[in-house]
């Protein structure tokens, strides 16, 4: 997927730090802690290891925070060189897609939300962002937290392509979990549950079904001129996005991380080929009615 040349962007919706109720929705880094607590054992705020793993680095991040200047991001040119105007364009291409659908579709208005795009750490009323807690959303603030950095993770450390729709997908799924907070479905991932059925689970699915969604639309989104934004996906972008969603699953975290070893009863986010699936079901339907993950055991 590129971005059209000649597209503005607007950085008015996102900001380069930020300032500090729990994570919610899509932190890899939570992801990786939680998973990485009840598959291997031990208290995560104890500072100490398990199985050669330090969950403190996990919590802290170990880095300094550095400040992100997105003045340098003006055009679909510069969203299709650099990772940080990328997570801008998509930001604005998101939000353009569910200010209309929201009330065509259910009668329901959508409010922006902005990104903070940071490099290091930063704080969040939802707790610390880092580069190793991953891109969250924070229902507190209704903000995203990203460190652009983290694609690069996820492509070294975890298999995705490392191409643009990969990216994309990642901040498209963030932007699903504000939909889901303003359609007040959000608060049901928060069950105190684990496992392929938890509310949990049906939220993070769900939230890859809207950023399916959002992909179905992404070619029609425009910038404040009246300029298309994204250029029409070709099959290779969506195989981009299926590697970053098989990159995030549950299952394929474990295989990594754990060994080999995989425990279902743990999962937080669903498989690799049940992330694959909700994404695929919304980009083909195009439709959020599609995505309905609370009404069925399939998932």
């Amino acid at each position: 997927m590129t971005f059209n040349e000649g597209a503005n962007l607007d950085t008015s919706q996102v900001t380069g730090g930020g300032k500090g109720g729990a994570i919610v929705g899509g932190g890899i880094g939570g992801l990786l802690l939680m998973l990485l607590v009840a598959f291997l054992g031990g208290n995560p705020l104890d500072g100490g290891t398990s199985s050669g793993f330090d969950v403190n680095q996990v919590l802290t991040g170990g880095s300094e925070s550095a400040s992100i200047d997105v003045s340098e991001c003006k055009t679909g040119a510069d969203a299709n060189e650099n990772d940080v105007c990328r997570i801008i364009g998509t930001v604005n291409s998101a939000q353009d897609y569910w200010t209309d659908a929201l009330p065509a579709d259910i009668n329901r208005q959508y409010r922006e939300a902005q990104t903070v795009i940071y490099s290091g750490a930063t704080q969040s009323p939802c707790g610390t962002a880092s580069n190793q807690t991953g891109p969250f959303y924070c229902p507190s603030d209704e903000r995203v937290y990203i460190d652009a950095s983290f694609f690069d993770q996820l492509s070294s450390q975890f298999g995705a392509d490392g191409g643009n729709l990969a990216q994309m997908y990642v901040v498209a799924h963030e932007y699903g979990h504000h939909v889901q907070n303003i359609l007040g479905i959000l608060a049901k991932g928060q069950d105190g549950k684990t496992g392929p059925l938890s509310g949990g689970v049906r939220i993070e699915l769900m939230a890859d079904c809207f950023a399916g969604v959002w992909a179905n639309h992404a070619a029609s989104t425009q910038d404040a001129e009246g300029n298309t934004l994204i250029k029409p996906l070709t099959q290779a972008d969506i195989d981009s996005a299926l590697s970053a969603a098989s990159a995030v699953g549950d299952d394929h975290i474990q295989e990594e991380l754990g060994g080999g070893r995989v425990n279902q009863d743990t999962w937080t986010h669903g498989s690799s080929e049940s992330r694959q699936r909700w994404f695929q079901t919304g980009y083909e339907s195009g439709n959020l009615n599609s995505c309905d993950t609370f009404s069925t055991n399939d998932l």
